[in-house]
């Protein structure tokens, strides 16, 4: 059975290669939602990718209500901290410093939604990450090169972040920003294959 086309709402280069490298046909249509500005009050950290991710697919669903919608949001998890995108580059590096002195973990959740169907689905998958100790002149380049603008914890796996990685205890796509893992098993239980 061919693959159905759907929408993925989200900008993220990231998740737009890995669902194209799986073979997967999508269009773009970026929700509005800021997760800035969703609260985190009360929420676990999976709690609070769940609750952005169903948000931002929910929105794109509202203009085409017959089409597939894929939503998708990430964060680090730090202790049970929540850890969005850095604002500017004193977070960028207040973060780095912080998740970088010892594991943590990165939960990427996905959420599907097909409103014509009433369909409406959100699971997480959580990696953790064991990281190497950096430098001041690594931190300190890290931040003058930009890597960590628009990136979950600050950093990118694929970008030259995995330099500063031991290793990883659960799925690596999960980390790039979509567990390919869990939306095949997520499509395949909707039916949507």
């Amino acid at each position: 059975m061919e693959k159905q086309s759907f929408i993925l709402a989200s900008a993220s280069t990231r998740r737009k290669e890995l669902l194209t490298g799986a073979g997967y046909e999508f269009t773009i249509v970026v929700s509005n939602v800021d997760e800035f500005e969703i609260s985190a009050e009360d929420l676990t950290p999976a709690q609070f990718a769940c609750r952005a991710a169903l948000a931002k697919a929910k929105a794109v669903a509202e203009n085409f209500p017959q089409k597939i919608v894929v939503g998708a949001d990430t964060v680090a998890d730090f202790d049970g901290e929540i850890i969005g995108k850095a604002e500017d580059a004193d977070h960028a590096e207040e973060i780095t410093r912080k998740l970088f002195s010892r594991p943590h973990k990165i939960i990427t959740a996905i959420a599907i939604v097909k409103k014509e169907a009433g369909i409406e689905a959100v699971e997480f998958d959580t990696t953790t990450v064991y990281p190497k100790k950096m430098s001041e002149e690594q931190i300190a380049e890290h931040i003058k090169s930009g890597k960590w603008k628009d990136k979950a914890g600050a950093y990118a796996l694929q970008e030259g972040g995995d330099e500063f990685v031991d290793h990883l205890e659960g799925s690596e796509t999960n980390v790039i920003g979509l567990s390919m893992e869990l939306f095949e098993k997520m499509i395949k239980r909707l039916n949507l294959v």
